[in-house]
């Protein structure tokens, strides 16, 4: 479990650091285009980016998207792909760059309830307390300067983007199986569309130049790339866990507005951003680990032989990440586990 951990973390870090360095950039963007439009723009720069550097026919081992994913994928798509990046931007236009990157650490715990109340994932105390601490770490940084400046509407707006994103989230989990590039792919490219056509009807138009590419390579990176590393860190250790390591996305969001935005930070800054440290470090920590039973189940996704895939493939054993359908046999055993596709019992 440790190895996969691991590699939940430094995904779930990596996704956090891509978006949060985009928020204070859109900031500057947001002038050039409206929000709509920059929406748009951000989200076919990663659809379109991912057509080029990564092949058509998906991700080498991972599970192509199915007719039966079409339901989760357009919830996605809808609150994720464009409810949320508009309420984001309508949200930028009225705060300061590091306040509204801030405020996304409101994305964590709506994730976290979504994850817990609404989809039957579990949290063991200690992570809980791991996950309270980056989330007040936050909510320590961004929430008195919103109050101090009584800009309700940018807040309730940027507040409004994290719920969309937190049921984002917990859909995504369900498509984390499959190949994350053709995910974020389709969502990236229908949202985008869509943003782009109603910026057109409102009368937003296309930056040209520096602006376009740089709205384009924004959206590539700090929501393209971001969002492959969310669905890779979401399939190792679940969708609440995973919001506690993106919600140090804000943090980063708020350093790289001091040089882009002229803004600054305080002790206040540092202060929350050793809560987040050791929010993350006790998380990391963290052991989980008892009797289970497993029900049969058949799905498909990128598989190594382990203890939960004992399967043969004419009498090969395949020692590559591959995938193909596959069921597993009734199983009760107990080891070292996170809420990953395998585990997802109730405690």
């Amino acid at each position: 479990m440790r190895r996969a951990l691991m590699k939940g973390v430094v995904s779930g870090l990596g996704a956090a650091l891509l978006f949060g360095l985009s928020t204070p950039i859109a900031k500057l963007l947001l002038p050039d285009s409206g929000p709509f439009m920059l929406a748009g723009l951000l989200y076919l720069g990663s659809g379109l980016g991912l057509l080029v550097l990564m092949p058509l026919r998906g991700t080498p081992g991972e599970a192509p998207l199915r007719r039966e994913d079409a339901a989760p994928l357009l919830g996605v798509v809808i609150a994720g792909g464009v409810v949320a990046p508009l309420l984001l931007m309508y949200g930028l236009g009225r705060l300061p760059g590091s306040t509204a990157s801030l405020l996304l650490n409101l994305e964590a715990p709506f994730t976290i309830a979504f994850a817990v109340l609404v989809f039957g994932e579990s949290l063991a105390p200690r992570e809980a307390l791991g996950a309270g601490a980056v989330v007040l770490g936050g909510a320590a940084l961004g929430l008195p300067s919103v109050l101090g400046g009584f800009q309700v509407m940018g807040a309730l707006a940027v507040a409004g983007a994290c719920v969309g994103w937190a049921l984002d989230n917990n859909l995504s989990q369900r498509l984390s199986l499959h190949d994350p590039v053709a995910v974020v792919r389709v969502k990236s490219l229908v949202a985008g569309a869509v943003n782009v056509v109603l910026a057109l009807a409102l009368g937003e138009r296309i930056p040209g130049g520096l602006a376009l590419l740089a709205a384009l390579a924004t959206g590539l990176l700090g929501y393209g790339m971001s969002i492959v590393l969310h669905l890779r860190a979401m399939r190792e250790v679940g969708a609440a866990r995973q919001a506690a390591l993106f919600a140090t996305a804000p943090f980063a969001g708020a350093c790289a507005a001091v040089p882009l935005l002229g803004e600054h930070l305080g002790l206040r800054e540092v202060g929350a951003a050793l809560a987040m440290a050791v929010g993350v470090a006790v998380m990391v920590r963290a052991h989980h680990q008892h009797l289970h039973e497993h029900e049969g189940l058949e799905h498909e996704h990128a598989h190594l032989h382990d203890e939960h895939h004992l399967h043969e493939h004419e009498g090969v054993v395949v020692a590559e990440a591959h995938s193909h359908p596959h069921r597993h046999a009734p199983l009760s055993h107990e080891h070292a586990h996170m809420p990953d596709a395998h585990h997802r019992h109730a405690h």
